[in-house]
């Protein structure tokens, strides 16, 4: 068996929390706290984490901070670490040889600090373009020799959809895990990435943070997302009610959870990681002083109040979540 598909079959069902990255006011990553984060999130039922990605800021990090990340999380997680590798939006003029360069290098890190696979951002400097898309895959895989998940991306984080065509391509490399779907409010689009998806036997992993329960139901088996940076057991609650098939607890857990993700991914998108930090700081999974998002847009006070509202209230009336 390849190192692809053990880690199918480890990771199928489970959630993968997409982890944030504690910092204090001035960018520094605060690595007491990350720390205690790290154990706190370890303890929960994950299958295990993403480092590196979008709500953890991975491709804002220096070199350095997303070695010690990387470090700090693997030592704290027995299950596997998938690191994002790929270039910041914000480098859009890059050409596509440098891109891709700096892709396959972040990948190479990453193996070096004991990531069990690697999640591929897209390049938008490749957009329409298939089989850049697919060398690209191919290349991060060669020269890091870890497995990798493709990572269909569209929206303010940059990115741009796969169509189902490039989608198959992608799932029959060799090397392939499965692919992120984070197609924020696009539901054909997801739909049609689900079905192409699912033909390949590899993951059909979710990211789809404001649709979660609907891609459940659409096909996807797995979860990689932002929303479970915390209050993790609202998100292992949907999963584990539908693949039980308990579908009357799948939608109590599911309404749930869309209450939450109605208060934290909204407009402007790229706030969600900041709204995600502070409801960690409510649940007492990192401290107030580093809570802070410096690669976000400023949020006014009552997004704070309105994220908190939320949590209380799905703390007043309802079961646990996990039963």
């Amino acid at each position: 068996m390849s190192a692809s598909e053990a880690l199918v079959g480890r990771l199928r069902g489970t959630v993968l929390p997409a982890v944030a990255t504690p910092m204090d006011a001035r960018g520094i990553v605060d690595l007491a706290a990350l720390r205690g984060y790290a154990e706190r999130i370890a303890a929960e039922r994950i299958g295990g984490v993403a480092v590196w990605a979008h709500t953890g800021r991975g491709l804002y990090l220096s070199e350095d901070d997303r070695r010690r990340v990387l470090a700090v999380w693997r030592a704290a997680v027995g299950g596997p670490v998938v690191a994002g590798v790929g270039v910041p939006r914000a480098a859009g003029a890059v050409d596509l040889g440098a891109a891709v360069d700096a892709t396959v290098a972040m990948a190479v890190r990453a193996a070096e600090g004991g990531a069990d696979a690697v999640m591929v951002y897209p390049l938008a400097q490749s957009d329409g373009d298939d089989d850049a898309a697919v060398r690209l895959h191919e290349r991060v895989a060669s020269e890091s020799g870890l497995p990798v998940v493709g990572f269909f991306l569209h929206g303010e984080a940059g990115g741009y959809p796969y169509p189902p065509g490039l989608v198959s391509r992608l799932l029959e490399l060799p090397s392939a895990v499965g692919i992120k779907l984070a197609t924020l409010d696009r539901a054909m689009a997801c739909q049609d990435a689900i079905a192409a998806a699912r033909r390949s036997g590899r993951l059909v992993i979710t990211g789809e943070d404001r649709m979660f329960g609907p891609s459940l139901m659409w096909g996807a088996d797995t979860a990689l997302v932002g929303i479970a940076a915390a209050r993790v057991p609202l998100t292992v609650a949907v999963l584990e009610a539908w693949r039980a098939g308990d579908h009357g607890r799948f939608v109590r857990a599911s309404a749930r959870l869309d209450r939450f993700a109605e208060a934290t991914f909204l407009a402007p998108i790229e706030g969600y990681v900041q709204r995600m930090l502070w409801a960690a700081v409510w649940e007492g999974l990192i401290p107030e002083e580093a809570a802070h998002d410096p690669y976000g847009p400023v949020l006014p006070a009552s997004e704070r109040r309105a994220v908190v509202d939320c949590l209380e209230a799905l703390a007043k009336d309802a079961a646990p979540e996990s039963a």
